[in-house]
């Protein structure tokens, strides 16, 4: 570590004792690869900021309750302490929760295993849940603390808990546990810009710093922001903690953009009234796996898509938008030209073995029998969950109906795909014959769990058949289950053999890369599923779009021969893929 320095909130930032202003950027490094990190973090440094921004999401670093993962793409130390050989300052955003637009706003689906869990509340089961996993992570970043020779100037307590609920002895208790465990930069609070969020979501009376969030009309937020601070008789500086540079998307919507002339016009209004902020985001990237979250409206959730592009200054594959040189006029810095990205294509692979879902379920498949279908939660509570039952009907038209299902259904009657269900169809009655030895089966997938609101305490973020299945007006009993895990596919034996051809199928391909650089997968000619790359899981793709292609870093691939194993849920047959070095491809014309 560095030489110690000195971090305050007086009247205006003191760095050292000198004024400083905060120009940051958001860089999440979860969601692009390390091999991109230090490329990322020097164009931030080149567009005339001094300080990068990220979140930290619970889930990933205690994927499984009491397993901790700081290693890898997942290193957080290693990526604050990179940014400081840069001469970049790091502002830390650890609270339980963190919206983000991440599967279930960064808390993890093992929580969900408890019946008495109330997520963001001062509750015994959630609290204890919470210092566990505080005790792990700020044994990784205490030492990370500019008061102890690190980049870190300060730390947020909770994330826009203004729009959930205004609790304060929670936000007290983690606060505590945050000093508890080492944390002694100062702390801050991130809301909305109206009174009423920053009035409960903050811990103004506790001198916790106070930022909002916003994306345009700055004067006006700044004034709010400014209005609350002085009430509660404060000297403060005032600073957006997210200014909002483009935006998120959502499955079968269109691509959301935001101009970079009103993106210059409202950054440049924010500076000029000598407001610090972090830009939201500075580059995108990607939810890679099952980590994409979802929006609510109406009680109907909305996936987001895989890539979280955002239109931001730089893309997700790392190129620049025409943000870059606004922001660089804005700070009144060089106008410099960026590195090239090294992406390009891949020769087309080659089909080598294929296999339908139902005859390979034990191989790929945690297995549970019950009298009811159970949810996803006992398994790793991401994917896809199969479930399987036997009917006795009378040879006749009957009406089958899902009670309570979460968020894709796709229903087989003797083999044959009779009803898929999505949304504002889920739970239609199904009419069928049914034989008296009828099968039925049903995938099931969780398609990224609400991040955002007081959604996340509702039931629904169980995913799976919840409640059961009636047969003419009773619940159906025996059940078998399994939870899908797409990490097993590396003992798959693809020799196999179909016992009859349907339903959902895993495609394997290979092929050889002799030099390793960042691609694009083509899924415009696919279904709906999702692809694993060596043992990587890329996300989601569907043909519904908005996006059609998937992003590769260059770390998911090696030298030799490649291995691609294609997902897919609907009945495509999947013969062919193929790589892009066109980022165009993503958005549908």
């Amino acid at each position: 570590m560095m030489k110690k320095e000195t971090f305050e909130i007086k009247k205006e930032f003191l760095l050292n004792g000198q004024p400083f202003n905060i120009y940051s950027g958001a860089v999440h490094y979860f969601r692009i690869a390390p091999s991109e990190w230090r490329d990322t973090l020097e164009k931030l440094k080149s567009a005339g900021l001094n300080t990068v921004e990220t979140y930290i999401p619970w889930n990933v670093h205690e994927p499984q309750e009491g397993q901790f993962v700081f290693e890898g793409r997942y290193d957080i130390g290693k990526f604050v302490k990179l940014a400081q050989s840069l001469g970049l300052y790091v502002i830390l955003r650890p609270s339980p929760y963190i919206c983000a637009e991440w599967e279930f706003g960064g808390l993890p689906a093992w929580l969900l295993q408890y019946h008495d869990m109330v997520v963001r509340s001062n509750t015994p089961r959630f609290m204890e849940k919470v210092a566990n996993y505080y005790e792990a992570l700020f044994k990784v970043l205490v030492p990370l603390q500019i008061t102890h020779g690190g980049p870190v100037l300060m730390m947020q307590v909770e994330n826009e808990y203004g729009s959930f609920g205004n609790d304060k002895a929670y936000l007290r208790h983690i606060k505590s546990l945050m000093e508890t465990n080492g944390v002694d930069v100062p702390l801050f609070t991130a809301d909305g810009s109206w009174q009423q969020a920053l009035k409960a979501g903050s811990l103004i009376e506790d001198d916790v710093f106070v930022t909002a969030n916003f994306g345009s009309k700055s004067r006006e937020n700044l004034t709010e922001l400014r209005q609350f601070i002085l009430m509660h008789h404060k000297n403060w500086p005032l600073m957006c903690m997210e200014f909002w540079d483009g935006w998120f998307n959502r499955w079968q919507e269109d691509i959301i953009t935001r101009s970079a002339n009103s993106f210059q016009t409202d950054l440049t209004e924010l500076v000029k009234e000598q407001a610090s902020f972090n830009l939201y985001m500075f580059r995108g990237g990607t939810n890679f796996g099952f980590f994409n979250g979802c929006s609510s409206r109406q009680n109907v959730d909305y996936p987001q898509i895989t890539s979280y592009d955002y239109d931001a200054v730089f893309h997700e594959d790392g190129r620049p938008s025409e943000k870059y040189c606004k922001l660089q006029t804005i700070l009144n810095v060089k106008e410099s030209t960026p590195k090239t990205i090294d992406i390009g294509a891949y020769s087309q692979p080659s089909l080598v073995n294929q296999v339908n879902l139902v005859d390979v379920l034990d191989q790929v498949g945690e297995y549970k029998e019950s009298v009811s279908p159970i949810s996803f939660e006992f398994g790793s509570g991401y994917g896809y969950m199969f479930y399987q039952t036997r009917v006795a009907g009378d040879n006749q038209m009957e009406k089958l109906q899902l009670l309570d299902v979460a968020d894709r259904a796709d229903i087989y009657i003797d083999r044959e795909l009779v009803a898929s269900q999505y949304q504002k169809t889920l739970g239609q009655p199904i009419e069928a014959n049914l034989t008296p030895d009828s099968l039925v089966q049903i995938l099931v997938e969780n398609a990224g769990r609400v991040n955002y609101g007081t959604r996340l305490l509702s039931p629904s973020e169980q995913k799976g058949i919840r409640t059961g299945m009636t047969v003419d007006r009773h619940l159906h009993s025996g059940w078998k289950q399994w939870a899908i895990d797409l990490t097993r596919l590396s003992h798959l034996n693809w020799q196999t053999s179909a016992n009859i051809n349907y339903g959902p199928s895993l495609s394997r391909f290979v092929f050889d890369v002799d030099r390793v650089h960042a691609t694009y997968l083509d899924c415009s000619q696919l279904g709906k599923g999702m692809v694993v790359l060596n043992g990587i899981n890329l996300g989601h793709y569907w043909q519904a779009g908005p996006t059609q292609a998937l992003y590769i870093p260059k770390d998911f691939l090696k030298l030799g021969k490649n291995e691609l194993i294609v997902f897919e849920t609907t009945e495509q047959d999947v013969t062919q893929v193929s790589f892009t070095n066109q980022q165009e491809v993503k958005i549908n014309a």
